[in-house]
C-alpha cells in the first residue's frame, strides 16, 4: 500500500466545493447522531515562540462512508515577519478507519479554508432567505475567498460588497471576482444589508451592529477563533436567531464567547446547533425569522469529511505523489 502526499495546490484542486459542502453537512448530521467522535482540540503552549500548536483528531459516521485522521495546526503571529512563513501552518494525516492506514497526508491550511467556507454555505442554505442573491465580506483577507466560492454554490449570488480597512486587499478581492459577479467596495453596513454577510476578521472590539444589518440578514461569524475575539455587538448577537456548530467550542472560543462569559449572553440564546438543523430536530428559517447567526469555530469533524472528499478526488485522477511510508511483507 502507498500513502499519498498532497501538496496546498492539491488539496485547492480536489477539493471540490460542492462535494466538500455536501461532506460537511453530512458530518454535522453524524455529530449530532452521536456516530462521530471529537475529542476536544489540544493546545501546545510555546510562549518562547510566541506560537502554539493544536491537534484536532476525529472519527465520524455518515452511513455510506465513514473516515478518520488528524489536524496538526500552529498559529505563530511573528511567522511572516520573522521567516517569511504563514502564520498558520497545518498538516492533515487521513487514515483507514479499518486498518488504521495512513491513506494520505496533505495540507492543511488549503483544506481549512475549504471546509471552513463549506460549513458556512451549509448554514446559510438553512438559515438564509430562499432567493439570496446579495453576499457582503467583511474582511478581504484569504478566508473571504472560499467564503463566496462556498456560499455562490448554494445561492445565486450576484451582488457582493465587500469591506476592508486595507484597500489594496478590497481591490484584489475585486479584481479576483469582477468577471463573475457586480462586486465592489463598500461600508460594513453596505455589506451588512446584503443577504447574507461573512465576517472573516480578527478584532477583539465589535465592528458589525445591529443597525448594520437587515431585517433578514444571515451573518457567518467567522472570525473569531481564540477567547477575546468579538466581530458583532452583543446588541446584534441578542436579538438574532444563533446558530453555533458546538458549545463548548463557541462558548471558549467563538464569537459568543466574550458575552457569554461576562453572562450578558446565556444557553437560552442560543436557538441551537447547526447539526440540530440538518438532521431535522429544529427547524430552519421560517418567515417569521429575521436576522440569523452563525457562530463557526471549525471542527475536526470538518476536516476529516473535506480530506476523504479531497483523497478520493485525487485517487480518481491520479494526482499528489505515492510514496512507502509504511512497508510490510505483505
Amino acid at each position: 500500500m502507498q500513502t499519498l502526499l498532497l501538496d496546498s495546490d492539491d488539496v485547492d484542486e480536489h477539493a471540490r466545493m460542492a462535494d466538500v459542502i455536501s461532506a460537511v453537512e453530512d458530518a454535522f448530521g453524524a455529530y449530532e447522531r452521536g456516530d462521530a467522535q471529537m475529542p476536544a482540540k489540544s493546545y501546545i503552549d510555546l510562549p518562547q515562540y510566541n506560537g502554539d500548536f493544536r491537534s484536532m483528531p476525529a472519527y465520524l459516521d455518515a452511513g455510506e462512508w465513514d473516515a478518520a485522521g488528524v489536524k496538526w495546526v500552529n498559529v505563530h503571529p511573528d511567522n511572516p515577519t520573522d521567516h517569511d512563513l504563514p502564520t498558520v501552518l497545518g498538516t492533515m494525516i487521513y487514515s483507514d478507519p479499518e486498518t488504521a492506514y495512513p491513506l494520505a497526508i496533505m495540507d492543511g491550511t488549503a483544506l481549512t479554508m475549504k471546509r471552513t467556507g463549506a460549513a458556512a454555505a451549509v448554514a446559510t442554505d438553512y438559515l438564509a432567505v430562499p432567493d439570496a442573491t446579495s453576499m457582503g465580506i467583511v474582511g478581504a483577507g484569504v478566508q473571504s475567498y472560499t467564503q463566496l466560492e462556498a456560499i455562490s454554490e448554494i445561492r445565486p449570488i450576484e451582488e457582493v460588497v465587500v469591506s476592508d480597512l486595507d484597500d489594496e486587499r478590497v481591490q484584489r478581492f475585486i479584481d479576483a471576482y469582477d468577471d463573475e459577479f457586480d462586486v465592489r467596495a463598500g461600508s460594513i453596513s453596505e455589506a451588512g444589508h446584503c443577504d447574507v454577510l461573512s465576517t472573516v476578521t480578527p478584532v477583539r472590539d465589535p465592528v458589525v451592529g445591529l443597525e448594520d444589518v437587515g431585517d433578514h440578514t444571515h451573518v457567518n461569524a467567522i472570525g473569531a477563533d481564540a477567547e477575546g475575539k468579538h466581530e458583532l455587538t452583543d446588541e446584534l448577537l441578542l436579538e438574532s436567531t444563533i446558530v453555533i456548530d458546538d458549545h463548548k467550542q463557541c462558548t471558549h472560543s467563538g464569537e459568543v464567547n466574550v458575552p457569554y462569559n461576562e453572562g450578558t449572553l446565556t444557553d437560552d440564546d442560543i436557538y441551537g446547533e447547526i447539526g440540530e438543523l440538518v438532521v431535522g430536530q429544529k427547524a430552519a428559517r421560517t418567515d417569521d425569522t429575521g436576522v440569523t447567526v452563525f457562530d463557526s469555530t471549525g471542527l475536526a469533524i470538518q476536516d476529516v469529511a473535506a480530506a476523504r472528499v479531497v483523497y478520493e478526488d485525487a485517487r480518481e485522477h491520479e494526482a499528489g505523489f505515492d510514496f512507502g511510508l509504511i512497508h510490510t511483507d505483505t
